[in-house]
């Protein structure tokens, strides 16, 4: 085996690989062949990144940002490295230096590239585990932060509430109708398969949230309808036939359109704030769903933190609005299992409405 100039000026070289570089992790990751350096900017790497990374056959990865900042304690760093995955973190500069395809050799503090050699670290379980212990020490200033966070914007957004989302172009009938939200969340594959007996019996509209698609498709549905940005759904979901609807900034802007046009697929603009999540459920009620169950959506803290918000009033509103319909399946699997999940989550619907007629009736009585 001939030697690269890389490898050559490392004595015991820890690792030598061709890179892939991306400023997205999950648009790498779609495209991140197997034994590939993956190289990433991204500040605590949350877990469904990580299982993205390790899917992909990651061989290694190169962080230009902070694997974890001890203010989330994320598990992501974690599974990778009981994969077998190591992380290398370098400095945020080097992250533009690096450039897609070309070879890269690590060993020990240091890393050569482009005839350049570059300082690195790794990032280990002991890492891990201190930013970890950190992270949970701090939670009650954290959570501080967030409720402040979230009271201010829910002020801000209550607009979005308030005025109904109603698209008169959508093709999708929805009227007395489950619907079925998809959203790429802690636990989407687990619970999303747990509910085919509940998909089966009710056939509701399938609702994927941009990579949400996928996941539906992964389990042999197709999308009656793709909501969001367009950013992480992959080209096969979003030519799979389902209705389109990019999520637009209040003022009309949709860049998701641009990756459309391209791909030549219509679609309709919804102008709106809050997130893509927050429509899909918006549009769900007021186009009157009978009921409105979502897979994988984010409600906690943590949840939102690890996707860069440091609030979550928009969806405390939205679910203020819709809550009588709403039914989150997040880790029913866990609970009953794949068999049982989707048939206890029935028993529970007819259940809530036995005790709602039972009262109905004593307060006639």
């Amino acid at each position: 085996m001939v030697l690269s100039k890389a490898e050559r000026i490392f004595d015991n070289p820890i690792m030598t690989g061709i890179v892939r570089v991306h400023r997205s992790t999950k648009q790498l990751i779609s495209t991140l062949e197997p034994d590939r350096i993956a190289v990433i900017c991204h500040d605590d790497l949350d877990d469904l990144s990580a299982e993205g990374l390790i899917e992909a056959g990651a061989r290694a990865v190169i962080n230009t940002g902070q694997t974890m900042t001890g203010t989330i304690p994320v598990t992501g760093p974690l599974m990778l490295l009981e994969h077998g995955i190591p992380i290398f973190e370098m400095e945020p500069v080097w992250f533009s230096v690096i450039k897609d395809h070309e070879q890269i050799a690590i060993s020990g503090d240091s890393a050569m590239f482009g005839g350049q050699r570059v300082p690195c670290r790794s990032f280990t379980k002991d890492n891990w585990l201190e930013c970890y212990r950190h992270a949970q020490e701090s939670y009650h200033e954290r959570l501080a932060d967030f409720i402040d966070n979230t009271l201010e914007y829910a002020t801000k957004e209550k607009e979005l509430v308030l005025k109904p989302v109603y698209c008169p172009e959508l093709q999708v009938k929805m009227e007395g109708r489950h619907a079925l939200v998809v959203v790429r969340g802690h636990g989407f594959r687990q619970d999303l398969a747990a509910l085919k007996e509940y998909i089966r019996s009710y056939r509701p509209v399938l609702i994927g949230v941009d990579g949400g698609a996928d996941a539906l498709l992964e389990q042999g549905y197709k999308p009656d309808l793709i909501i969001g940005d367009m950013d992480s759904a992959t080209d096969k979901a979003l030519q799979c036939g389902a209705e389109l609807l990019v999520h637009a900034y209040s003022n009309g802007f949709a860049p998701g359109l641009a990756r459309l046009e391209k791909l030549g697929l219509n679609a309709i603009r919804l102008p709106a704030g809050g997130t893509s999540e927050d429509i899909a459920l918006l549009l769900a009620y007021d186009h009157q769903c009978e009921r409105i169950v979502t897979v994988g959506a984010h409600s906690h803290m943590f949840d939102f933190l690890e996707k860069g918000r440091k609030g979550m009033g928009s969806t405390v509103l939205v679910r203020m609005k819709i809550g009588s319909k709403l039914t989150d399946a997040k880790g029913i699997a866990l609970l009953y299992g794949h068999k049982r999940s989707a048939i206890s989550l029935i028993k529970l619907w007819k259940h809530a409405a036995y005790r709602a007629i039972s009262r109905l009736l004593s307060w006639v009585k």
